[in-house]
């Protein structure tokens, strides 16, 4: 944890200490007086880097309770805003806590409005701090830090009044559900503060807290007094319970272990509350209760300086990180590369070896590879009838009524004859050659290998429906759902080039209906099946 600096603030003295390794060290008094405060200028010199936490202790704060119209966000703001300046015009350390919401009418929401009414007891030594570049990071006050000493000993009653001596004199402050109304200080130094009965004290507070309503007849008020252990016997005597007054009686020390800073104020006084209250401030300071004004910007610029200290050390942290990763990586890496550098000098070996003792290859290896891939190319993507058959067949499947008759098929590449390549018969010897002498093959195309692509194939059929033979309708019918069969194939055209009968108007009918035509041959037809791979 930082060192940090902490200031308790009186009337006509301010007194100043050091947190340092979870203990509190102090504390060196600064009188309100010229010497005095050249005293602290000095002071700050020697420890004007460390944050310091501004506790104050006067009789001049002033608390006012007020119902305000229920308004949320930014606007709630402005009107708790100009409604606090009205009240504390001439002070600059002034603060609104909203603390719920009236149970009556229209729920408006209860404000306490809380200001050092007297800023002059505090400029002095501000403005020394500003002076000195101090990082002021905030100002606090003692009645408001009663709330967390409430939690820490679970005094959760609906009225409670803390009394405890400060080195200003006895504080007093009502909590109403844990919610700081009102408190007061009765001025004296520790020693006369001692003497002051509490039960005369309390009774003036709970007489005055009846007088402006915040208790009623027949409430409880409970009393937690933090006082020196060497008291406690005498004000257990002095203080009895009655109907309307409980008191709870706490030694210092037991409030200090409850609160967690048991031990932090080694060496202190142990008849005052304030070393209990700035070794809490210290371990888990608050938001400010008051506007630190111009003093503060040192405070902040110290937590800018921090957070760039600390994203630097996450930074350089994580670039540690990363060059250990990537130094871990190089060398595994390095390591790997050796073993498959050994891996292929012990196969290149081997093979070295193989190829030794075998013949003279007939060509180059990169010659056979590059033959390998014409191969597997030409066997994928050669014009090869067997996938225009696949069709056909699948449509057969579907078509029983339909018989193949005769099947001729070929690939269009360019400058190659037109003649069927299967299922036709070849030419004669070329006439560009003379009798005995071989005549000169022309090139080929690399399409008819299927590089760079297949070439369209062209596939005449020619079958015919069987079924009555008198039956043209059903015939027909046939052979369209043959046709628009292999037509729905993608990539897949289909021309029908002869039909099973001629039924074009410019013909002739001729013959008897039902008698066979001699030398005619009845319902077969032609297709023709053009494939774009």
């Amino acid at each position: 944890m930082l060192a940090k600096q902490l200031f308790y603030l009186t009337s006509d003295q301010l007194h100043a200490w050091q947190w340092q390794r979870n203990t509190l060290f102090g504390p060196h008094i600064f009188p309100a007086t010229r010497a005095g405060l050249n005293d602290f200028l000095a002071y700050l010199d020697r420890h004007g880097n460390r944050p310091g936490y501004l506790l104050t202790d006067l009789i001049e704060e002033d608390y006012t309770r007020l119902l305000l119209p229920h308004v949320r966000g930014r606007a709630g703001r402005k009107l708790r805003e100009r409604r606090l300046v009205q009240h504390y015009r001439d002070t600059p350390y002034r603060a609104a806590l909203v603390q719920g919401r009236s149970v009556e009418g229209r729920r408006d929401d209860e404000v306490l409005f809380t200001a050092l009414t007297n800023p002059l007891l505090l400029t002095p030594w501000v403005d020394a701090m500003e002076l000195m570049q101090t990082p002021l990071a905030g100002v606090y006050s003692c009645a408001m830090l009663g709330r967390d000493v409430l939690h820490r000993l679970a005094m959760r009653h609906r009225h409670v009044l803390l009394a405890s001596w400060h080195t200003a004199g006895l504080r007093q402050t009502y909590f109403l559900r844990g919610a700081v109304k009102f408190s007061r200080l009765v001025q004296a130094t520790p020693e006369e503060a001692q003497l002051h009965a509490v039960a005369t004290q309390t009774a003036r507070t709970q007489q005055f807290l009846g007088s402006v309503r915040l208790l009623a007849r027949g409430d409880v008020l409970h009393v937690l007094v933090l006082a020196a252990p060497d008291q406690v016997e005498r004000l257990a005597a002095e203080c009895t319970n009655t109907a309307e007054t409980i008191y709870h009686i706490v030694p210092l020390d037991t409030a200090a272990t409850a609160l967690h800073v048991g031990g932090a104020a080694q060496g202190v006084a142990a008849h005052v509350a304030e070393p209990t209250l700035l070794a809490m401030l210290a371990r888990n300071p608050p938001a400010s209760h008051y506007p630190t004004g111009a003093a503060g910007n040192y405070y902040r610029l110290l937590q800018a300086r921090l957070s760039l200290y600390a994203s630097s050390a996450v930074l350089a942290t994580a670039g540690v990180v990363w060059s250990i990763l990537n130094l871990a990586s190089y060398t595994l890496a390095h390591g790997s590369a050796e073993g498959f550098r050994s891996e292929t000098a012990h196969y290149r070996a081997n093979y070295d070896r193989s190829m030794s003792s075998m013949p003279p290859a007939a060509d180059k290896t990169a010659n056979m590879r590059a033959a390998v891939s014409i191969d597997r190319t030409v066997a994928r993507q050669g014009p090869w009838p067997v996938a225009m058959m696949r069709m056909v067949s699948g449509a057969l499947e579907q078509s029983p009524q339909v018989r193949i008759s005769r099947l001729d098929w070929r690939a269009d590449v360019p400058g190659a004859p037109s003649g069927p390549i299967v299922g036709g018969a070849g030419g004669a010897s070329g006439a560009s050659g003379t009798a005995g002498t071989p005549a000169l093959a022309a090139p080929t195309s690399s399409l008819a290998l299927g590089i760079p692509k297949s070439p369209p194939q062209k596939l005449r059929v020619e079958a015919e429906v069987l079924s009555a033979r008198n039956d043209y309708r059903k015939v027909l019918g046939e052979m369209n759902v043959f046709a628009q069969r292999l037509a729905s194939i993608p990539n897949v055209t289909v021309e029908i080039v002869q039909l099973p009968f001629d039924i074009r108007p410019t013909q002739k009918l001729s013959g008897t209906v039902g008698a066979p035509t001699a030398g005619q041959e009845q319902n077969k037809f032609t297709l023709d099946l053009t494939w774009t791979p």
